[in-house]
């Protein structure tokens, strides 16, 4: 059964009017969903009977099933959810200094094949629906409300690439943005791609005010080609093309995700690769400590050299940072805690 989370506003108005029901309806049903937040159509106490039957007869409005939850020293919350098919994702809350931010899975696993990420570990079974993103919004949101937590901003940065479910991420956007649905400004939803060249190109036509941040993580082709298999199919020269496309389109400042990794794409001549991969853009450099993943074998850059390595792009005047590490003493990596989870249970 379709879930009414899969909707969004404008989706659910058009539903209401052709189904004979009146467009007032839809903001009634959005506002008992997103403001209310409740968990049965029997709750939506404004709605005629008759149009709550027809929506218990013909939509879901279940919930995720939260299996496991991991609260770290810093505050980090990691979440394990089962989909109503028994799939499993994951979900992280971090706390930063300008708000609380979740970071949402958008694939049932993840086919890009990134050498050094535990996402992979276990391959694509299928796209998640634009209301199983939601949902994970709502359910962490749900959990912090007792401590006085708000979820204010969202990276669509977990399990999956997010360019190969467009549709349904885009849809999932306008929900969560509308005014009637959680009200989080597009400023502060970021959809993060490792590359998917027609993907970029098409989200530039869009030209909404989501931030969009590129998974780098090499400056040039020998090193991201390794790492990261999506470099064969798109290599640099056309990610930067499709980059001056964004550009062109979109007054919006990029930014590039750089996990760190010791003796792989730390050194000074990668340093400077990076550099000159900025210079065409108003981008913003994310270095990123990485969470070791046993599977992988990398280990992340010390502290000393990443901040040599900070330190050098802001003197070419390169803005950036240099992340602090969140959940380090829980299954921090994207995916992890979903892959030893499954395999315990085999």
């Amino acid at each position: 059964m379709t879930s009414i989370y899969d909707f969004s506003f404008e989706q659910l108005n058009d539903l209401m009017l052709a189904n004979g029901f009146k467009k007032y309806n839809a903001t009634q049903v959005f506002q008992w969903l997103y403001r209310q937040k409740v968990s049965s159509f029997d709750e939506m106490t404004n709605l005629s009977k008759n149009l709550r039957n027809w929506l218990k007869e013909n939509y879901s409005c279940d919930g995720l099933v939260m299996l496991k939850r991991q609260i770290s020293r810093d505050g980090t919350r990691k979440y394990l959810f089962q989909l109503s098919d028994g799939s499993n994702i994951e979900s992280v809350l971090m706390h930063y200094d300008y708000g609380d931010c979740i970071c949402v899975t958008s694939e049932v696993g993840c086919n890009m094949g990134c050498t050094f990420c535990a996402s992979g570990l276990l391959k694509k079974k299928r796209d998640l629906t634009s209301g199983e993103m939601v949902l994970q919004v709502l359910e962490v949101q749900k959990d912090v409300m007792a401590d006085d937590i708000r979820v204010s901003h969202i990276v669509v940065m977990g399990i999956g690439e997010p360019f190969d479910n467009y549709d349904n991420v885009l849809n999932f956007c306008r929900t969560v943005n509308h005014d009637l649905g959680l009200g989080i400004g597009a400023r502060h939803i970021t959809i993060s791609t490792c590359g998917l060249v027609p993907g970029i190109r098409r989200f530039a036509d869009e030209q909404v005010q989501y931030n969009l941040a590129i998974s780098l993580h090499a400056p040039n082709d020998e090193i991201r080609s390794r790492i990261m298999p999506v470099n064969k199919a798109y290599p640099i020269s056309e990610l930067m093309e499709a980059l001056k496309y964004y550009a062109s389109k979109n007054n919006r400042r990029l930014s590039y995700e750089y996990i760190l990794l010791k003796g792989v794409n730390d050194t000074d001549e990668c340093v400077d690769q990076l550099i000159e991969l900025t210079r065409d853009f108003d981008v913003y450099v994310n270095l990123i400590p990485y969470n070791t993943v046993d599977e992988h074998g990398y280990v992340s850059t010390d502290y000393k050299t990443a901040m040599a390595l900070y330190n050098k792009l802001m003197s070419h005047n390169v803005r950036c940072t240099l992340r602090q590490k969140h959940g380090e003493d829980i299954d921090a990596a994207c995916g992890q805690l979903r892959s030893k989870y499954e395999r315990s249970q085999q």
